[in-house]
């Protein structure tokens, strides 16, 4: 499957925000938004003003990269959003923030969705006791994820449980630090979602 492979934090800078892609990095003095809060390229410290389709076109940006997406998966979420009852936009993130890459993440099980999105591939988190190697796999209410047994040895495993072992959980999960298992409580409401986006914004770009 085709991803990104490029500097990640280039996208935060051209988003003008941590989009915290890299872990404890985005937490330190070496984030290069910090120390560069302009966006990037020969032009990037130029003044622009933006017209109202620009401004939607980086929201929409700034979201997909938040999670980790590329276009074509981005907009098939939005379609699923438009298929389903209620508001597309809360839609559209209560179906990103369903994905299991992110419910680890959320968890405090990695570090970033990018991490995430590794140690699920590699076999690492079962929901509901079968093992799960899907990172979009979405997840219902009721489930219960946890690190495979197995997995728990592992010195990588080890490190990022414990870095991450403090980490505020949203409320629409519950943490189990002994058996090291989440359970997700119910599907979030717009208001448990802290993304930093105006999701109306991509409502409005894709409805053009």
């Amino acid at each position: 499957m085709a991803r990104y492979t490029g500097p990640v934090c280039r996208l935060c800078r051209r988003e003008g925000e941590k989009l915290f892609l890299k872990g404890e990095r985005c937490y330190s003095d070496k984030c290069s938004v910090g120390r560069r809060s302009y966006a990037p390229g020969q032009h990037g410290q130029g003044r622009k003003k933006n017209s109202e389709y620009a401004t939607q076109f980086r929201m929409k940006q700034k979201a997909k990269r938040y999670y980790g997406l590329l276009e074509n998966q981005f907009h098939m979420y939005f379609l699923e959003a438009e298929r389903r009852q209620g508001v597309t936009g809360e839609n559209l993130l209560r179906l990103l923030e369903s994905r299991l890459d992110n419910v680890v993440y959320r968890l405090g099980f990695a570090s970033s969705r990018k991490e995430a999105r590794q140690l699920v591939l590699h076999n690492h988190f079962t929901v509901n006791g079968k093992k799960v190697n899907i990172p979009s796999y979405l997840v219902k209410e009721g489930d219960t994820v946890a690190v495979r047994s197995s997995s728990l040895d592992s010195e990588k495993i080890k490190a990022v449980l414990e870095a991450n072992a403090s980490r505020p959980t949203p409320n629409w999960l519950s943490r189990d630090n002994d058996t090291k298992s989440g359970k997700v409580l119910n599907l979030p409401a717009r208001e448990d979602i802290d993304t930093p986006v105006e999701e109306s914004l991509i409502v409005e770009l894709y409805s053009k």
